[in-house]
């Protein structure tokens, strides 16, 4: 999965958003940002949870229910091709 290529990330100070000419702007908190760079090229949501946790020192379950809301939101705005 990644994101569909209408969609792009962006970063303004400190917030990083999704970006497309059709839906506006979605802002993300550092977790989402990550996931979204994840998306910039083909990966599964277990690739992304183990980036995730690689640099954090949360419990792994806590990251993936984060990852899987993140990717359940992408997919509730069809910024995602699987």
């Amino acid at each position: 999965m990644k994101l569909k290529r209408e969609y792009v990330t962006r970063t303004a100070g400190d917030t990083q958003g999704i970006s497309t000419a059709f839906n506006g702007i979605l802002e993300s908190n550092k977790h989402a940002a990550f996931v979204a760079d994840c998306l910039s090229r083909e990966t599964t949501p277990e690739s992304i949870v183990a980036g995730l946790c690689a640099g954090n020192d949360e419990h792994i379950g806590v990251l993936a229910a984060d990852v899987e809301r993140i990717l359940n939101q992408l997919r509730g705005i069809g910024a995602l091709d699987e």
